[in-house]
Formats: C-alpha cells, sequence, structure tokens
C-alpha cells in the first residue's frame, strides 16, 4: 500500500441542507503509520485516492478497537469521545497532497498548518477559498448566513444575545489549535491556518493569515500576509507590513529571515536574507530605487531593490536630507559588485 499522506477524524457544524460549514480535528495525524493507515482505510471501506465522508457512528467502536489493538490510543480516544455527540462527524483520508476537494479536505489542511506538522508553502492549498464557506462566527459556533437571521431572531424570543463577531471563511485559530509556547494579545487577528513556532507572541495589532507565520522565537505587531514566513528571532514593529500574494505580490513568495527587524510601519515587497533591518516608516517595493552604499558608507551604485532580494546584512533607510533610498551594507565595493554581478 502506498504511504497515506495525511487522516483526520472531526467533528463539525452543517447548515439545514446537510452542507458542512466547519470541522475541528483533535489529533490531526501527518504521514500516518502504515498499518493504521491500512485498518482505517478497510474500516472506513475506502480504496485509493482522497476521501471525505461523513463518520457514521455504527463505524466508531469497531474502528477504535482495531485502532487499540495497534496501540494508536490517541485516535482511539478521539472515536470513544465522538460515541457520545449527536453533532456531525466527518473522516478525511488524504493519500496523497492535492488541491482540497470539499471543505472537509480544506480543514484538515489548515489544521495541519497551525499544528505544526507542515510549515508555509509545504501544503498544496490551491483553490481552498472555492472550498471554504462563508458563514456568521457567534458565540453559538458557525452558522449558515442564510439561517443567521432565523436564529437571530430565536435568540431574541429565549431573552438571550447571539454575537456575531466577524463574517468570513477562515476562523479564529485559538478556536482550533493553540500551540505550545506562544503568546497571542488578540486571537482574531490569528486565522486558522497559521503557522506559529515556539516562542512567538503576536501583540494586539499583529496578525497571522493562512499559510503564513513564524519560526519562532520573534515579536510581531505587525502584518504577516498570506504565504509570508518570518525566520527565527526575527521582529515587525508596530503596523508594519509584509506583501503577500493575495494582496498584490504577484508570485514572488515574500520572506524574511532569521534575526530581522522591520521598523514600525516599514515595509516589504522583497524576501529578505539574514539579519536585515528595514528603519522605521519605510516600504520597499521590488521596484524602488535604491542607493547601493558599501561599508564606509560610500555609494556603489543605483539599482532596483529587486537585485537585493534574499541577500542578508543590509540596512535599508530613507536619507533624511534628500530623501532616497539607501541600503548600507557591511561589504566593500568590490565584494558588492563581484555578488550582484555573478550571474
Amino acid at each position: 500500500m502506498s504511504d497515506i499522506y495525511s487522516i483526520g477524524f472531526g467533528v463539525g457544524t452543517c447548515n439545514n441542507k446537510g452542507e458542512w460549514l466547519e470541522v475541528y480535528y483533535p489529533r490531526p495525524l501527518f504521514k500516518p503509520d502504515t498499518g493504521v493507515a491500512a485498518v482505517i482505510k478497510e474500516t472506513l471501506k475506502i480504496g485509493e485516492g482522497n476521501y471525505s465522508l461523513s463518520l457514521d457512528p455504527a463505524q466508531l467502536h469497531p474502528l477504535e478497537k482495531k485502532l487499540r489493538q495497534l496501540g494508536a490510543n490517541d485516535q482511539a480516544d478521539i472515536l470513544q469521545q465522538f460515541t457520545i455527540t449527536q453533532r456531525p462527524l466527518a473522516a478525511v483520508v488524504l493519500s496523497t497532497d492535492q488541491a482540497p476537494q470539499s471543505l472537509p479536505e480544506a480543514y484538515l489542511k489548515l489544521h495541519l498548518l497551525s499544528h505544526r506538522l507542515v510549515k508555509p508553502h509545504e501544503t498544496n492549498l490551491d483553490g481552498i477559498f472555492g472550498k471554504l464557506a462563508n458563514v456568521a462566527w457567534t458565540n453559538q459556533g458557525a452558522i449558515d448566513l442564510e439561517e443567521l437571521p432565523q436564529r437571530q431572531l430565536e435568540a431574541r424570543l429565549k431573552g438571550e444575545h447571539l454575537e456575531v463577531s466577524c463574517i468570513d471563511k477562515f476562523p479564529k485559530m485559538a478556536n482550533y489549535v493553540v500551540p505550545t509556547g506562544v503568546r497571542i494579545a488578540h486571537t482574531a487577528r490569528v486565522r486558522l491556518g497559521a503557522y506559529l513556532g515556539e516562542g512567538t507572541t503576536i501583540m494586539h495589532e499583529g496578525f497571522v493569515n493562512f499559510n503564513a507565520g513564524t519560526e519562532g522565537p520573534g515579536m510581531i505587531e505587525g502584518r504577516i500576509s498570506a504565504g509570508v514566513f518570518v525566520g527565527a528571532g526575527s521582529d515587525l514593529g508596530g503596523s508594519s507590513s509584509t506583501m503577500g500574494t493575495l494582496s498584490g505580490g504577484g508570485n514572488i513568495v515574500i520572506s524574511v529571515g532569521d534575526n530581522c527587524l522591520l521598523g514600525a510601519n516599514a515595509g516589504i515587497g522583497i524576501p529578505l536574507g539574514d539579519r536585515c533591518t528595514v528603519e522605521a516608516g519605510l516600504y520597499i517595493t521590488a521596484g524602488t530605487k535604491v542607493a547601493l552604499l558599501d561599508d564606509s558608507g560610500k555609494l556603489v551604485e543605483h539599482i532596483k531593490a529587486r537585485e537585493l532580494a534574499g541577500k542578508s546584512d543590509l540596512l535599508f533607510r530613507r536619507n533624511s536630507t534628500n530623501g532616497a533610498v539607501e541600503c548600507l551594507t557591511n561589504k566593500s565595493a568590490i565584494e558588492l559588485n563581484a555578488a550582484l554581478h555573478s550571474n
């Protein structure tokens, strides 16, 4: 039998038409043991390929028993707890890492990211927006937008208040996954599908999109857009911005290396190498004209910022006298010319 990419047993919410709105996977499996995968596929009577199906309560006990025999007690415990609920249950088996074809598959992949089982760009999320439902996230869970007015009326008639926290395709990560060793000041600003490494602090104005995140440790007071990954020891100052592929960055993958600093209100539209600093208030796009200075502060040449993409030990600043964007390096003019024109 071929290797299995991921398996998840989840409990979720459906609308009145039986359509999935969201799914919670307590302990998703990534590249599970071959024997465990074989038992799950055999019991659920599924073949090769990717499958998303509603879990029949009658299947729970037999599958639990077989998993315990294999020593897969974590998954067996989940199935045992599932027997006491009337909520919709889902089972997803992904043989390969293909684009998600259903909402339960999409949610499983978002869980893989937030559980730190894969890093941003390591799982196929193509077309995920089309598979997710735009729902009302409330104090009573996810509610279909067409059903929301009736639910609001029902709550009022009971003397209750239905709190709608947001209308979105993506829920708060912390309502599904809370990674170890992190601080999140405002949980609404971190979406499910974010990857937060150990030691990461997200302050009140920090934001982390899905398929993006931090290696950790780091202090995030700015915006980590979709697709952006921030290296260990790097800080994003208040209201700083990283240009994601969903917000005008095209197909350029923006990243921040280790031990970098983006000053308050700064921004980047190019990937940074290690130990780079961008001065507060300075936004650098790929086409920004930059005066490149050597280690003695002398002008080497004028280039576009894209030519410095991914290079380390750079300080970007704006000349306070003439307004020019400058980049200071710790290399001599000879070293800089050799590095820039090696191709």
